[in-house]
């Protein structure tokens, strides 16, 4: 079985005019619910290195978070410093939580004033990824390391519990076949392997797990059954923290995670392999006049300190 999503964006129009600024070559759109925020035109901003240009975007900041458990969401938070002293995710309570990165996505498409993040490899369009201090989140960026909110995609499984189908699906995703695939979205880890050859095997292998490397494990999965037609995979996208449980109590083979395993899943007996590594997108809603933002500002807006567009501006 194999399971694919495809989230259709909302797209927000309708285009409210402003003239009481002169000198404005632009104007901006939002929607016009009953309850719409209200956006400002400022003349001539002048950018600092990765502040937010609000300009005058004036609405309740929405969070959105990814569930307890999420690779991404563990990733994020540790990034961006939204912990308490104790050194625990101290995301506001009043984030909406959501489930996927889809969710993600479609959420703050569908909200002027939403704030959310997940995988830059995931993005279709129907958001916009705000710079960071000043830096771009592309795949170079985050090669060079100029963009810092970026993580490792991981597998994990036992290896007493792989089986031959499983280490040789394993073989394929670190061949330079796989690696190709990773690397069209993300940053490939192994960039002198081989090309991998038809095992000629037969047989079900179940993975489950993190939703941000999912996608790409379905094209994975969907390349190496071309290569392999007596394999079925079946994918299920759970979330990092499920799938490592499902590979811990034997539910699944192989494990998808966006996150280093901890020091207690290691002790499960796991082995974790890095397959490539991905940036985190900050993003907004296409109306939302915010290109970039400080890791300072994110912090507090997760943190629940800054709680309105307006004080960004």
């Amino acid at each position: 079985m194999r399971i694919y999503k495809k989230i259709a964006a909302l797209a927000l129009s309708g285009v409210m005019t402003l003239g009481l600024m002169a000198g404005c070559s632009t104007t901006e759109t939002e929607t016009t619910p009953t309850t719409a925020p209200t956006v400002n035109q400022a003349t001539s901003p002048t950018e600092s290195e990765g502040a937010s240009e609000a300009n005058g975007l004036n609405a309740p900041i929405t969070v959105i978070s990814r569930e307890e458990g999420s690779g991404t969401r563990g990733a994020f938070v540790e990034i961006m410093g939204v912990v308490d002293a104790d050194e625990v995710d101290a995301t506001v309570q009043t984030a909406e939580v959501v489930n996927s990165t889809a969710v993600v996505t479609q959420t703050v498409a569908g909200n002027q004033a939403a704030i959310g993040y997940i995988s830059m490899g995931s993005l279709d369009g129907t958001v916009k990824a705000v710079a960071v201090d000043g830096v771009e989140g592309t795949v170079e960026n985050v090669k060079n390391g100029s963009y810092t909110v970026s993580r490792p995609f991981n597998i994990c499984y036992k290896e007493e519990k792989l089986t031959d189908l499983g280490r040789d699906f394993v073989k394929f995703i670190l061949s330079a076949d796989g690696q190709a695939i990773l690397g069209e979205k993300y940053i490939a880890v192994e960039g002198n392997a081989e090309a991998y050859t038809a095992s000629g095997l037969t047989g079900n292998l179940s993975i489950n797990g993190s939703t941000s490397v999912g996608p790409v494990m379905m094209e994975l999965a969907e390349a190496y059954m071309n290569l392999n037609s007596g394999v079925t995979i079946d994918v299920q996208q759970t979330g990092s923290g499920a799938g490592i449980t499902a590979t811990m109590d034997g539910s699944c083979e192989i494990g998808m995670s966006s996150r280093d395993l901890k020091e207690e899943e290691l002790a499960e007996g796991l082995t974790p392999v890095k397959i490539a590594m991905d940036g985190i997108a900050v993003i907004v809603n296409e109306a939302n006049p915010v290109t970039g933002l400080t890791t300072e500002q994110i912090r507090n807006i997760f943190l629940g300190n800054t709680t309105n567009w307006s004080e960004l501006g």
